[in-house]
């Protein structure tokens, strides 16, 4: 399994529900980077993703982007092969 990355905030009810969701599907670790602590990581992941709003989810080096776009990824089926590949 490729690792988890998620750029999180401590008060994020779509990072709780984004880690539900993949804990759920089999995910053991997720490398949790609190954006709302570090301001350099915050701007870190507004360069990687072009976005600044939490969660921004990586799976191996591919972003899925946020909880809204987890979801829709596992309803396509996508989620399950990503989390296998590796």
């Amino acid at each position: 399994m490729p690792p988890v990355k998620m750029y999180t905030t401590a008060v994020c009810p779509y990072c709780v529900r984004a880690k539900q969701i993949l804990k759920s599907k089999g995910v053991e670790s997720i490398e949790e980077v609190r954006v709302d602590m570090n301001p350099e990581e915050r701007q870190k992941m507004m360069d990687l993703t072009g976005r600044r709003t939490v969660p921004q989810i990586f799976i191996g080096q591919t972003h899925v982007g946020g909880c809204d776009d987890l979801i829709a990824l596992d309803a396509k089926g996508g989620l399950l092969p990503l989390l296998a590949s590796a």
